[in-house]
């Protein structure tokens, strides 16, 4: 009965062992069939039929480079996950591509879902439209609503349409920020200050309870420039007479009133666009100059991605230039795309001026500054490639104020956009004690040091006065450093540079009268330059100097993104999982408790 039991139960064994393998060969066989049908969807080319609109929907912010990773991000766009930027160098590189393709006579730009954006960066985009309409294409712009950055870049376009119940913002630069000092003093929190340069001014909320008369009247300056080019700007490409900005502002409740409460209709009235269209009008306007697609029920289109896809991939030649992207905020060590290491930023370089493909380096800059140290670094690994006979050029984007005007000191050419913030030359450190805080706390602290510099640190502590000259004179060090770097570049004097520094910020237009920067000009322009000073011939190419992701990010973000979409739509798995794990890290801490950060930042935001 016994052995009996026994056969029955290996018999039953066996049968689930041999179901178990069949079932999971036939999963198996069944994944194999359906990846390899997603590769060949995924990988052929989308077909492009005559007479198909381009639509620019641009989602979240406009940046230089992914924060985190340009993989993950691919990545997770692939998937169907979360839109959160939109990398500058798509869009222009889409654009250029299909205003040589025939078989795209117009582009619609949707702009509902566009996140931040610096001017430096829209004007690229309007170049890259230009340059496209220059073809005899027309662009069409649309958005329920329109912020400012989108509209500045909107009105662009041939066409200008507005929602019926949207609104348009249009209401200049600037804004307010907190002071901190009396609260910081009721709570017995000492910040010590040391800095050079009296419109320095990214210290003042932890000082004072308003702004200095000489930040509020730097500030002015430049933000007073900034707004004269724009409305100049929006004048000329909407053809309103000089004055109507200010006229749209100054009588907005009149405007407003006039239009029966209406804002879209103020915005018409005023000429700042050219129609209101509710989403169904737009396509049906669309279907009508152009070709239906009658499975879809909308026009012939194409989205960016696709067509980005679509576009055929030339190759690199041996001759190239190569791109390095500083963006976000600068520390010593390594970073993350989206901030700067002083380490990582120079490792990179380094790459490129020891890959003989590579002839010459653009530096994109997009960047308040940060650790000074980290911002020398950088420098310093740019001095080492000009001396290796490869020239670099500095193209500013937004910002490339403060450690991010100090990197671009070691650069051959140094070219902005007339609305780049840049300048703030100047350093600071902030070292706050909070003895005060605790001593009310009825907290008090004692100890034993076998030296006064023992411990002169601690935060809980007041700052001793030889500790606080010692700060102070190495921050004035680093000043005369900083100043020295800036004359040597710009072949200027010390107290030249003194007399245009002081932590001040510029416009690049007055940077350019003030001689810190060589000229205008778009991304495009600085890799010309850098090719010309390379002398190399027409049909050089670019390739971005990026670090690589590793582990699975690096398996993940190999594969093809047509075939990922198509595989795990497939499968019904949820992208995110693949996001988490493709993460190459968070950002790291910029300053430690008790530790002083010698740092050159500007606390200057691209209106």
């Amino acid at each position: 009965m016994r052995e009996r039991l026994l056969r029955i139960l290996r018999a039953v064994w066996r049968a689930v062992d041999v179901s178990r393998r069949v079932a999971i060969n036939v999963l198996f066989l069944v994944l194999i069939a359906v990846s390899a049908a997603a590769w060949i969807a995924g990988s052929a080319r989308p077909k492009i039929e005559p007479d198909t609109a381009l639509v620019l929907d641009l989602q979240g912010n406009l940046v230089e480079q992914y924060t985190g990773s340009a993989r993950q991000a691919e990545l997770e766009q692939a998937l169907g996950g979360q839109v959160r930027e939109t990398q500058l160098r798509d869009v222009t590189a889409v654009l250029d591509a299909a205003a040589k393709d025939p078989r795209i006579p117009r582009a619609v730009l949707l702009l509902e879902d566009m996140g931040d954006a610096g001017l430096a960066k829209l004007h690229e985009i309007e170049a890259a439209m230009a340059r496209f309409q220059a073809h005899g294409k027309k662009i069409i712009a649309w958005s329920t609503s329109m912020d400012q950055a989108q509209y500045l870049l909107a009105m662009h376009a041939d066409e200008v349409y507005l929602d019926p119940f949207g609104a348009l913002e249009l209401h200049g630069f600037g804004g307010y920020r907190n002071y901190y000092h009396q609260a910081l003093d009721r709570l017995g929190v000492t910040v010590n200050v040391f800095r050079v340069g009296k419109y320095k001014s990214f210290v003042e909320p932890f000082t004072r309870d308003g702004p200095s008369p000489d930040a509020a009247a730097a500030d002015a300056s430049w933000l007073g420039d900034a707004w004269a080019g724009t409305v100049d700007e929006v004048e000329a490409a909407r053809h309103l007479p000089p004055g109507s900005v200010a006229d749209f502002i100054d009588h907005a409740p009149e405007r407003l009133q006039a239009a029966a409460g209406s804002p879209a209709r103020m915005a018409l009235a005023a000429k700042l666009v050219d129609g209101l269209k509710t989403r169904e009008q737009l396509r049906a306007m669309l279907i009508a100059r152009g070709k239906p697609d009658v499975e879809q029920h909308t026009f012939r289109q194409i989205s960016m991605q696709d067509y980005e896809d679509a576009i055929p991939d030339t190759g690199s030649d041996a001759r190239q230039v190569g791109i390095i992207v500083a963006e976000g905020t600068i520390t010593d060590g390594d970073e993350p795309q989206g901030s700067i290491g002083g380490r990582s930023t120079a490792e990179l370089i380094r790459k490129a001026r020891e890959d003989k493909s590579i002839k010459a380096i653009v530096l994109r800059v997009d960047s308040g500054g940060g650790s000074a140290f980290g911002s020398e670094l950088i420098r310093r690994e740019l001095a080492l490639t000009r001396a290796a006979g490869k020239p670099v050029v500095v193209s500013m984007s937004d910002v490339a104020a403060s450690g991010g005007y100090w990197i671009t000191t070691a650069s051959n050419r140094v070219l902005a956009d007339p609305e780049t913030i840049t300048g703030s030359i100047g350093v600071f450190g902030i070292l706050p004690t909070v003895d005060g805080t605790l001593g009310k706390l009825g907290i008090h602290t004692g100890g034993t040091t076998t030296t006064w510099l023992a411990g002169a640190a601690d935060l809980r502590r007041p700052l001793d006065p030889r500790l606080g000259t010692m700060v102070q004179d190495t921050i004035g060090y680093m000043y005369r450093q900083f100043l020295e770097r800036v004359g040597h570049a710009r072949n200027l004097r010390t107290e030249q540079v003194d007399a245009i520094a002081q932590g001040r910020v510029w416009t690049g237009r007055q940077a350019r009268a003030h001689g810190l920067v060589d000229g205008y000009g778009t991304l495009e322009d600085a890799v010309h330059a850098a090719a010309k000073l390379a002398k190399l011939r027409p049909g050089y190419g670019t390739t971005y100097v990026e670090a690589e992701p590793t582990g699975w990010g690096h398996l993940l973000t190999s594969l093809p993104a047509g075939w990922l979409r198509a595989t795990i739509g497939a499968l019904g798995i949820d992208p995110s999982w693949f996001a988490q794990i493709s993460s190459d890290g968070a950002l790291a801490q910029l300053a430690t408790p008790g530790t002083l950060h010698v740092l050159a930042d500007c606390l200057c935001q691209a209106p």
